[in-house]
């Protein structure tokens, strides 16, 4: 009976994350795109920081990877590449997690400016549950789970 369930159930989930930064709309952009610099509030760099990194491409452009090889299970391997930027607004990315689980997945980070001196980040993780693992879907929460797992704060800065 659950297989046939899932069958009909939703296979897709996003999670959502805001944090206010007091800094300039452009600052803080400019500072997100590039990959080097998301090391210093990736949850996995933060999670092993002697995790091994090569990054390809020109970093802050569409085309550019990060790899990452991480000897802890919850981190392990995959890499991260920037498909799509609209310039100052977003970047798109499309993350392929090899190793505990293969998946590809989508997520973006957006600015959008509060006050001259205050930005919104929005990250949003677009992920998917295959059949028949998403019959766990309704009793699970997503988000809450993607917290425990990475420790990442739902708080906002004020």
């Amino acid at each position: 009976m659950a297989l046939l369930i899932a069958l009909f159930l939703p296979k897709e989930f996003p999670v959502e994350w805001e944090r206010s930064i007091n800094q300039p709309k452009d600052t803080v952009f400019n500072y997100v795109k590039y990959l080097k610099n998301q090391d210093t509030f990736s949850v996995w760099s933060i999670k092993d920081p002697a995790m091994k990194k090569t990054f390809t491409g020109t970093d802050g452009t569409v085309g550019a990877i990060a790899d990452w090889d991480s000897m802890d299970e919850n981190v392990g391997v995959g890499e991260q590449e920037i498909t799509k930027i609209i310039e100052g607004e977003r970047i798109d990315f499309e993350f392929r997690f090899k190793v505990p689980i293969e998946s590809t997945d989508f997520t973006y980070l957006s600015t959008k400016a509060i006050s001259p001196n205050q930005t919104k980040v929005t990250w949003r993780f677009n992920g998917k549950m295959p059949y028949p693992m998403n019959f766990m879907l309704p009793f699970m929460n997503m988000e809450q789970c993607l917290e425990k797992i990475y420790k990442i704060a739902k708080t906002t800065e004020k």
